[in-house]
């Protein structure tokens, strides 16, 4: 089997972007004209795969989408992007997910869902020599699938048996429960948790961002949280990091965070140190706003850099080189044999 540097689990599917609206959302068949609809490759999980191929690591996605059009599209779309969609199954019967995005004028969204073979998703998705052969595991979209919820720890303990590293970003949980019994048992094998601002409050019960941060990464992971147009911050249990977010006019916001994590997991494998993977990762964040749709203005690792050394009166703590390591690492990334494995 072909190694990856990075495997993704979690969801895939077309997004439909609209807006923004200028008022309200109107019912009553009211029809509201926007500047500008698009139909883009979504999903977190996916915006996260094609963010990390951008930025030149070898990405692997495994997941579930419909034997449709809507799941051809997406294939496509990842394939097109430079992600191996060879283990991404085909559900003969439920749809292909899909989703609508209203943008509003003041740059908040409102996102709507349907799940289709979401939650069929498990853990025959992801093979284990898939997850051998991969240097790092990302999961995605945590609460969408609840069958492979139940089995993420798992898939998690062999990464790292394997010498991989893991991440995990939870997105939003739409019944608004944030099981902690379900995630609880992958957050124990979870190096990297990636949360924003909003879902670290609502994981924690904590309403202060550091506070928040400070409690989830007393359950295991080092925790990273998205924090918009105020950057982001790091958390190791022991040691807080800041970044600021780099100026950009944005166009969209859509899979601004998935950009982040990929941005921050290509700099981790790369050897850079939290602080420094955290500056690249906001720059990521921040770059891939400039154009509608989660992907289309996706940074690649030299614009990364460059932008996140844009700012002369900010120590950006990348250093000099794509690959020099960062000393004030409080975390080594694990490495394994990348030889081809079956």
């Amino acid at each position: 089997m072909t190694s990856f540097d990075l495997l993704v689990v979690g969801d895939a599917n077309p997004d439909v972007v609209v807006g923004p609206l200028r008022g309200p959302l109107e019912f009553g068949q009211r029809e509201q004209l926007v500047e500008h609809a698009g139909l883009v490759l979504g999903g977190s999980a996916a915006i996260m795969a094609c963010g990390a191929a951008r930025l030149g690591l070898r990405v692997a996605f495994a997941g579930r989408v419909g034997d449709d059009p809507a799941g051809a599209f997406v294939r496509e779309a990842l394939a097109g992007r430079g992600v191996d969609v060879g283990f991404l199954t085909t559900d003969p019967v439920r749809p292909t997910p899909l989703t609508t995005v209203v943008m509003a004028g003041d740059g908040d969204r409102a996102v709507l869902t349907a799940q289709g073979c979401l939650t069929a998703t498990g853990p025959e998705d992801v093979p284990r020599d898939l997850v051998r052969a991969s240097r790092h595991v990302h999961a995605a979209s945590f609460f969408l699938m609840p069958r492979l919820a139940r089995c993420l720890a798992a898939v998690f303990v062999l990464a790292r048996q394997n010498g991989a590293t893991t991440s995990l970003d939870t997105n939003d949980d739409p019944a608004g429960r944030w099981d902690p019994e379900l995630l609880a048992p992958v957050m124990r094998f979870t190096d990297f948790l990636l949360p924003n601002a909003a879902e670290a409050a609502a994981l924690s019960g904590e309403g202060d961002l550091v506070r928040a941060a400070a409690v989830l990464a007393g359950r295991g992971p080092t925790v990273v949280v998205k924090d918009g147009p105020n950057g982001a911050l790091a958390h190791t249990g022991t040691r807080l990091t800041r970044t600021p977010a780099v100026a950009v006019d944005p166009v969209d916001t859509v899979g601004a965070g998935d950009s982040f994590d990929a941005g921050f997991v290509a700099a981790t494998l790369r050897g850079l140190g939290l602080r420094s993977a955290l500056t690249v990762a906001a720059a990521c964040g921040s770059l891939s706003t400039r154009a509608h749709g989660g992907t289309a203005a996706q940074a690649t690792w030299d614009q990364a850099l460059a932008a996140a050394h844009a700012d002369p009166g900010q120590d950006a703590g990348v250093p000099p080189g794509t690959n020099a390591p960062d000393t004030a690492a409080p975390r080594t990334p694990r490495t394994r044999d990348t030889r081809s494995r079956s």
